[in-house]
């Protein structure tokens, strides 16, 4: 996920070590994303470059240089070099390239692209902590808030990540994340996200089936058992239990009730406060399905949702877009790439396919 410690600026040298972005991830064992249930292998689309010493830096640097050079601009020499490589690289190909030119690269870069396609570049071109608290930030920013952010993003992230967040949106924007989260949300959702934050998730893989049993239990007795609902025990069990718990939980709610757990979610909870704990059981129990949908949901109708197709892609490239891809193809019988070719064009869907090719 993170570059080597000495690559990176002294404010990352206490991101945590773990790749693990997948909320159904094995919390000790850093390398691996998959789903507990499945245990697939991990499949990114796009991987480190290798070699990637100075002589390569010192390339990537320069050809970068050349394609924004006098008049017009080689989009593709540089959707070439930025697709193909890692997060980390492009760090540092962006700290040689101030050193040779005595430029920022993402100042030249916003002066020479526009549109969606700037968008997913300068996505490309900010660590994944900024990136998200980033878009977290712009989410409630001015009039209105844009809850399909906060929750693609807050509902489906491990403790690591959540913390790192927070201090990263800190650092940014000179205050905490909650505070804003209070400005703008409110009722059960307002406190779902703050349980969240309070980054108390039970990160064990051993799952206690007793435990399991009472929580199927409490959960049945505060919902579908009764007339109206008792939220806060759905959102207790939720955020502060593992993921491997849930998934079970999710699994042995189904045997015994006759529900799918997710339908139970859509009949007692309305509004933003639904959508957020459906994404967590859905992303819970099979994150690829999860990550598939969320494109198809950014692709299907009457335009198309840029930011959140630009937020996907960029964020999953290096870890499992590859599993994803195939769930898309098997869930919407089409493949990813044929979706992004009909529905985008130009220098961003070029992009796009690259990073997911």
């Amino acid at each position: 996920m993170f570059p080597a410690k000495d690559a990176l600026k002294a404010r990352h040298e206490d991101a945590p070590s773990s790749v693990q972005i997948s909320p159904s991830t094995l919390p000790d064992n850093p390398t691996n994303m998959s789903s507990i249930g499945s245990q697939f292998q991990l499949k990114p689309t796009v991987k480190p470059k290798v070699p990637f010493g100075q002589a390569e830096l010192d390339a990537d640097a320069n050809a970068l240089h050349e394609a924004m050079k006098g008049l017009g601009t080689n989009e593709e020499a540089i959707i070439t070099i930025l697709a193909n490589r890692t997060n980390g690289q492009r760090l540092l190909i962006a700290d040689r390239f101030e050193s040779l030119f005595g430029k920022k690269l993402v100042v030249e870069l916003k002066k020479e692209l526009g549109g969606s396609f700037e968008d997913v570049i300068l996505g490309c071109m900010m660590s994944l902590d900024r990136y998200f608290a980033q878009e977290l930030h712009d989410a409630m920013d001015g009039l209105g808030t844009r809850e399909d952010a906060l929750i693609e993003i807050l509902c489906t992230l491990n403790n690591d990540w959540l913390k790192l967040i927070k201090r990263t949106y800190k650092d940014m924007f000179g205050r905490d994340l909650e505070f804003d989260i209070k400005r703008d949300t409110e009722l059960y959702f307002e406190k779902l996200l703050l349980a969240l934050l309070d980054v108390e998730r039970d990160e064990s893989v051993v799952v206690d089936i007793e435990k399991v049993v009472t929580d199927v239990e409490a959960l049945y007795a505060a919902g579908e058992a009764v007339v109206g609902t008792n939220e806060e025990i759905f959102i207790e069990i939720l955020t502060k239990r593992s993921f491997a718990h849930l998934q079970v939980l999710f699994r042995e709610y189904k045997n015994k009730y006759g529900t799918p757990f997710y339908k139970v979610i859509e009949k007692e909870f309305k509004g933003d406060t639904e959508k957020a704990l459906v994404t967590m059981v859905r992303c819970y129990e099979d994150t690829s399905d999860y990550f598939a949908w969320q494109l198809h949901k950014a692709m299907e109708g009457v335009g198309t949702n840029n930011r959140a197709l630009i937020r996907t892609v960029v964020t999953r490239s290096e870890f499992d877009m590859g599993n994803i891809k195939e769930a898309y193809a098997k869930k919407y019988e089409k493949p990813l790439i044929k979706a992004i070719e009909d529905d985008c064009s130009g220098d961003f869907k070029r992009m796009l396919i690259a990073l997911i090719d």
